[in-house]
């Protein structure tokens, strides 16, 4: 029994504790900052909860520091990013997985092994190719990159969720009349839900958070997207840190109402991916 109860302890309760620790605790104290006036912030005693619960810093972030425009940026750029990224996923993991052809291993390959280089690598030759074809403070640019970076990983994904249906089910489609394109819309597209929304959300993960290229390639404020808004939100000579926090829990709204709305859809399609993939 003692065992057993040690076992829950190391197996169940640090891990929790940690995850608290590192992952719970940072968004309950932005939380908790968003909701104090700037006096409670910047005071020597240290308050756990609001003593005066406030929605300046809300307001503030949203009228005043722009934040309104960052967020639907940041939703516009997103959205048309994880787009065109679902789509190119869906017909290359569908090609990967039924056709054969030469390197196809070589070519797997190569998609993971892009993964490994860093983005900054590419930062200076990005912006000279986007600076001559004049893209550079335009969203198709940031658009372009996320599409870029997010696409391999998410077809070698997606490959994973395509094999996991049976190619019978096509081929008794085929043989009921159905054409190939027809059969992949009537019959694998229904059953790929599950994959196509874990690969959208990783992809939107991905673009709603991109920092690095969007810092370097948008140089004009009403295109900031959310991440270089709150980059900005640091003055020269201070920063305001409820505004600050305020905009950071904003900035967190659609990625976790996303995840809530989608969580059963997230689990079917990472354990169906993780059989195959």
């Amino acid at each position: 029994m003692r065992e057993k109860k040690r076992d829950i302890i190391f197996l169940r309760w640090i891990p929790l504790l940690f995850i608290c620790s590192y992952v719970v605790f940072p968004i309950y104290w932005a939380i908790n900052t968003a909701f104090k006036n700037e006096g409670e912030i910047l005071g020597k005693n240290i308050t756990y909860l609001p003593k005066n619960p406030t929605l300046a810093n809300f307001i503030d972030a949203w009228t005043n520091v722009g934040f309104d425009k960052y967020f639907f940026n940041s939703l516009k750029v997103s959205t048309i990013s994880v787009l065109f990224i679902v789509m190119i996923s869906v017909m290359a993991g569908y090609a990967l997985s039924r056709y054969k052809f030469r390197f196809k291993g070589a070519f797997l390959g190569l998609l993971l092994a892009v993964q490994f280089i860093p983005g900054a690598v590419l930062m200076v030759p990005l912006f000279n190719i986007f600076n001559h074809v004049h893209l550079v403070g335009t969203h198709i640019a940031l658009v372009i990159v996320n599409v870029t970076f997010q696409t391999p990983f998410c077809c070698v994904l997606m490959r994973g969720f395509v094999e996991g249906i049976p190619f019978a089910l096509e081929e008794a489609a085929m043989i009921d009349g159905c054409s190939r394109v027809k059969g992949v819309f009537k019959v694998v597209l229904p059953m790929l839900i599950p994959g196509i929304v874990t690969v959208a959300a990783f992809a939107l993960i991905g673009c709603w958070n991109e920092f690095l290229f969007a810092m370097m390639f948008l140089n004009d404020p009403v295109k900031y997207t959310v991440p270089i808004g709150l980059k900005m939100m640091q003055g020269e000579y201070g920063i305001h840190y409820g505004a600050m926090a305020a905009g950071a829990i904003v900035a967190m709204v659609i990625p976790v109402a996303l995840f809530a709305y989608l969580q059963k859809y997230l689990v079917s399609g990472l354990s169906s991916g993780a059989v195959k993939g």
